[in-house]
């Protein structure tokens, strides 16, 4: 078994990445060993194209293996790994988005890329192995991409960038940032960031890239040392006719200046009807062979849409290189109308609607208790989270017809970007102690409902009453490059602008600063001057819309929903919390019951009290509090008796707490039988005479005593 290994100092480890050993009938496939972090990845290449399809088939699955952590998870019954994790999916995304842009726009031959975690070493980013795998293996399957790539991740920790941060380093930084690219080019961004400066952010960028060079350049040593090269994809142009052709349709019935317009719906509109004519015109030329009599169509159905598809691009982006203008008439740093609406939803416990142009969310807030927490399950640990996004876009946002199915991938990673956006800002749980669960719908959708998202998250929770330490908005910047590497930003992109352009640069943040972004590109690799004014032109755009939004509500209201739940929060000592939950759960149970509240408690003695009614919580804390107070010797009670033993009665208190009257303590005079003087049930009146070494409470009934003589059946008591 032969096997071929390159390695390079990557932070502070050893990175390793070797083939020949392991999966040997795949195109190509490596290890990766960053650190203890092990991962294997594969890619296979189908040997045709798939036919009648209009993009670039790549799969990309990046998969958790628990035994990698030493870990067995799942539910009693079932032990094996299931459908892959949000993090598996957002990891999926990770890898997939600086890989597609490197392969040829004509290439349609199918390629799967499977990454699995073999060994997991927390301190060593299993994501950033995983991203230099993939590459590494479609090397040596000589794919056609104009790669290699790597990643970085870099941490901020007191001010300082750090690269390749460990797992204890990235809990404390206010910077969670990976970076993808090539030796030249950044492909890919995605951070996290508590506020911070936009210079910050660039630095993080540049220190990034920087890094990746090392990984790239083993790479390309592995690939030369196997004499590895890419399969030449050949590019057949449109016939020079066609483009001709489809020039002249677009002069003749004025195809690009009809379609200008601001409103997308007209667009829409006219241009369906000028496109199924083109295709219809085209479609019946034919083309006579003089050796048959056969006769077929000049212009497959996929040329059409293809040579409509390039005059179309060259329009779109020729007016805004000459003129600054867009299709639907904005500059290139022009917000489209927003309109912000709070308390749709009458019965939701927070509500806001955000509208730019097209864009339409509805998002809702929903508090519940601290039982209300989301476990997460990972493959290096267990965690919690208290505020949880959710993204939907369902068919109608775009007026189309399909079936609807859980959360896609494009799905959950809208969520988690939404999500990443707000988090920086979200109360602490010793400030608010509620859990929080924002849900976004698409009500229709041109571009960029996550940053709408974004937006219609903040109208939610200030309206919700969950006091954010800040506004937030989010703002989607687009880029057009030509073939002279001259370029322009555009702020808040619509659909078309998306479709036909060259970036999708997410930024969201407020005055302060940013809290997330997300880059997607579809050209190979941009540079840091283009980075650097996408990220400064989107400030710009991103306290316009956030001026929109304080407008609608200005602050986080004082007081919540009357419908959101009701929160008491009591400190005992963590040596009582067995005295609240009892036996199996019996008293705190019994108290649930009682008031119809939801109690937590945590190990640190806080109690936390949920219920929907104001008044059930305060019964609810005043049981716990009777239950945990402090007696003291000398205070009066009125009990109930609640034992009799021959040698006195137990009388119940306060809420599970007993004391013991003596039999001597029951009357001034000899008492032969308990029961001659009370029964299980009576109410009683008692004075604490004594709290004995142990904890036990003494009682006097005799201490009350009004009348002391023996003339009526039973003691009167004060």
């Amino acid at each position: 078994m032969q096997t071929t290994s390159v390695s390079t100092l990557y932070g502070q480890k050893e990175l390793v990445i070797e083939t020949g050993k392991l999966a040997r009938l795949s195109a190509g496939s490596v290890t990766v060993r960053w650190g203890d972090t092990l991962v294997l990845a594969t890619t296979n290449i189908a040997p045709e194209p798939r036919a009648g399809i209009d993009f670039f088939p790549l799969m990309v699955d990046y998969e958790e293996k628990y035994y990698a952590a030493g870990k067995i998870v799942g539910s009693r019954f079932i032990k094996r790994e299931g459908r892959p994790s949000d993090l598996a999916v957002l990891t999926s995304r990770l890898i997939d988005r600086p890989l597609r842009p490197l392969f040829p726009h004509e290439f349609r031959r199918d390629i799967q890329i499977i990454i699995s975690v073999l060994s997991l070493d927390p301190d060593h980013d299993p994501s950033t192995a995983a991203t230099i795998a993939a590459s590494a293996s479609l090397l040596l399957a000589e794919a056609p991409f104009a790669g290699p790539v790597a990643a970085c991740r870099v941490a901020c920790v007191n001010g300082d960038l750090i690269p390749h941060p460990t797992q204890a380093q990235l809990a404390q930084s206010d910077l969670d940032l990976i970076v993808s690219g090539t030796a030249d080019s950044v492909m890919m961004i995605e951070a996290g960031a508590n506020l911070l400066p936009e210079e910050k952010i660039i630095a993080a960028i540049e220190l990034a890239h920087q890094q990746i060079k090392n990984a790239i350049a083993i790479q390309i040593n592995l690939a030369n040392q196997l004499n590895k090269k890419p399969l030449v994809v050949d590019s057949i142009p449109l016939a020079p006719e066609l483009i001709d052709l489809t020039q002249q349709f677009f002069n003749e019935h004025q195809v690009f200046e009809t379609i200008k317009s601001a409103d997308k719906k007209q667009r829409d509109h006219v241009i369906k009807p000028l496109h199924d004519q083109f295709i219809a015109q085209f479609s019946s030329e034919l083309d006579l062979d003089d050796t048959s009599s056969t006769a077929t169509s000049k212009f497959s159905s996929s040329d059409l849409s293809q040579a409509w598809e390039e005059i179309l691009t060259h329009h779109i982006r020729q007016q805004i290189f000459q003129t600054d203008t867009r299709l639907d008439g904005r500059h290139l740093n022009e917000i489209r109308p927003i309109e912000c609406e709070i308390d749709l939803s009458p019965r939701v416990h927070g509500c806001g609607l955000f509208t730019r142009g097209y864009t339409q969310i509805l998002t809702s807030v929903t508090l519940g208790s601290t039982s209300d927490e989301q476990i997460v399950e990972g493959m290096s640990q267990e965690t919690t989270k208290r505020y949880m996004h959710h993204y939907n876009f369902p068919p109608y946002s775009t007026g189309e017809v399909r079936p609807l199915r859980g959360p896609g991938r494009r799905e959950i990673g809208h969520g988690a970007l939404a999500e990443k956006a707000l988090a920086p800002v979200i109360p602490g749980k010793e400030d608010f102690p509620y859990t929080i669960r924002v849900v976004s719908e698409a009500l229709s959708s041109d571009g960029s409902t996550s940053m709408g998202s974004t937006c219609g998250s903040t109208l939610a929770l200030m309206a919700a009453g969950v006091p954010i330490k800040t506004p937030i908005s989010g703002i989607a910047m687009g880029l057009m490059i030509d073939e002279n590497n001259n370029y322009k930003i555009l702020s808040d992109i619509a659909g078309h602008e998306d479709h036909y352009g060259d970036m999708d640069f997410k930024v969201t943040g407020s005055a302060d600063g940013i809290t997330a972004l997300q880059m997607d590109i579809k050209v190979q690799g941009i540079s840091h001057a283009i980075i650097r004014d996408a990220i400064m032109s989107a400030k710009e755009g991103r306290l316009h819309i956030l001026n929109k939004i304080l407008a609608a509500i200005p602050a986080p209201r004082t007081e919540l929903s009357p419908y959101a739940p009701r929160l008491i929060i009591l400190q005992i000592k963590p040596e009582q919390i067995g005295t609240i939950i009892g036996p199996g759960g019996k008293n705190i149970n019994e108290i649930i019951d009682k008031t119809d509240t939801t109690i937590d408690i945590e190990d640190d003695g806080h109690v936390f009290i949920f219920g929907n009614d104001a008044a059930k919580c305060q019964q609810a804390a005043d049981i716990i509090k009777n239950m945990t107070r402090e007696i003291k010797p000398g205070e009066i009670f009125e009990g109930k008796v609640t034992r009799i033993m021959d040698f006195g009665a137990f009388v119940e208190i306060l809420p599970k707490q007993e004391g013991l009257v003596h039999i001597s303590e029951l009357a001034p005079y000899r008492v032969n039988k308990v029961t001659d003087i009370v029964k299980v049930g009576d109410k009683i009146k008692v004075k604490v005479s004594e709290i004995d070494s142990q904890g036990r409470i003494n009682l006097s009934a005799k201490a009350l005593l009004v009348d002391k003589s023996k003339t009526s059946d039973k003691p009167k008591y004060k």
